[in-house]
């Protein structure tokens, strides 16, 4: 159960402060209203993200019997971690234009998070594929990769918005781009893993 939550906890807070389409509108509401108009932004993943884990975790359920197939999908998973381990570790602040964003706040939370492709990405050749890892345990093993997920997921951009509230230059803050770098890091073992089980349903290790 341990490895699940610490796998949840860890993608969602990375997934949570990572530069994107609702991180950047979590701040700019804040910037051009108040902390409230960014929170609610934050919660906009709550909102898109049921349709999209239904419809992978549908895709997998019919294609779990094959392992060249589970084979590749968690190689692309890991290739797709390390991409974003890899854009965490050299992140040196997030650029905010709040003039080429019209506010719209938890409407324009959830259009920006249904046409962001890396929510469909990591469902698909990585968070299905551990759901139904940790489900194959427990039902509890796999609410303690799910809930965790989210709670950092969400509360970290609510913690963005808080923090960019009080200061803009939290956005460069020195120990905000550590956490990423170490995020980053943690990122790229997990890719190490999945690159390895992608190896290994495909019998090349």
């Amino acid at each position: 159960m341990l490895p699940f939550l610490i796998t949840g906890t860890v993608f969602g807070l990375t997934a949570g402060i990572s530069p994107g389409p609702i991180l950047t509108l979590v701040i700019t509401e804040t910037l051009r209203h108040n902390k409230k108009e960014g929170m609610k932004v934050a919660l906009a993943p709550l909102i898109t993200d049921i349709p999209i884990i239904a419809i992978t975790l549908l895709i997998l359920s019919r294609l779990a019997n094959s392992d060249t197939v589970l084979g590749i999908i968690s190689f692309l998973g890991g290739i797709f971690i390390a991409y974003l381990g890899y854009e965490c570790i050299k992140t040196k602040g997030i650029e905010v234009d709040i003039q080429q964003i019209k506010p719209k706040s938890l409407k324009r939370g959830i259009i920006a998070n249904v046409l962001n492709p890396h929510p469909y990405v990591f469902w698909l050749v990585v968070g299905s594929p551990l759901l139904f890892k940790a489900y194959d345990v427990s039902l509890f093993a796999a609410l303690s990769f799910v809930i965790p997920f989210y709670i950092m997921l969400v509360g970290s951009k609510i913690i963005v918005a808080l923090m960019v509230d009080k200061s803009r230059s939290f956005l460069k803050n020195r120990v905000f781009l550590w956490i990423m770098r170490l995020l980053g890091i943690a990122l790229l073992i997990f890719a190490i893993i999945f690159v390895k089980d992608g190896l290994e349903f495909l019998n090349m290790l």
